[in-house]
């Protein structure tokens, strides 16, 4: 039985097992350090009995008006540990504070668009592509136009007070802009 608890600034020393996965974006301690220091209660980690970490979500607010939402930046679970629905979990917690401590109107991530196993989960949670966004990721090796950028998905779930929808749409994969568009 695994314990769904905060991150701690310690846990950055215990999560190489995770973030040497090839799909996981990884980042500088002072990143997770920022994050862990203004939004704690946005990041958690699943725990093995033995203390082994299985995973991590780190996310933070962020917006304005009815753009104000929960941000996913980072979900990864290790692959020995992946279709427990670890990941599910985490998200859900990830939801429910955005949605009752920060009173967002949705939460997004983003997701490289050839990360099919991810769409997939993410679609089962409720997630929708709301636009797909040009070389916003550095690629895993030269793409088609020998650029080093790959494309990702804006995906959506509307939280409680989006009671209109307005943060999602049917067409999210046909709405295509730049990555210098986005935020």
């Amino acid at each position: 039985m695994s314990v769904l608890r905060p991150f701690r600034a310690t846990d950055l020393f215990k999560f190489n097992n995770i973030n040497l996965d090839i799909w996981t974006e990884t980042y500088g301690i002072s990143f997770y350090l920022s994050y862990l220091s203004r939004w704690p209660d946005l990041c958690c980690v699943q725990e093995a009995p033995n203390g082994r970490m299985m995973g991590y979500v780190i996310g933070k607010a962020e917006g304005m008006s009815q753009e104000w939402h929960g941000h996913v930046t980072a979900l990864t679970v290790a692959p020995e540990y992946r279709r427990l629905s670890l990941a599910s979990k985490m998200m859900d917690l990830l939801e429910h504070v955005s949605d009752s401590s920060y009173r967002g109107y949705f939460v997004d991530l983003y997701v490289r668009c050839t990360n099919s196993v991810a769409i997939k989960m993410y679609e089962g949670l409720g997630y929708s592509v709301y636009r797909r966004v040009r070389e916003y990721y550095g690629s895993l090796g030269l793409g088609r136009s020998a650029k080093d950028e790959e494309d990702a998905f804006d995906m959506r779930k509307p939280l409680s007070r989006d009671t209109g929808r307005r943060s999602i749409r049917a067409n999210g994969r046909e709405m295509i802009v730049s990555a210098h568009d986005v935020s």
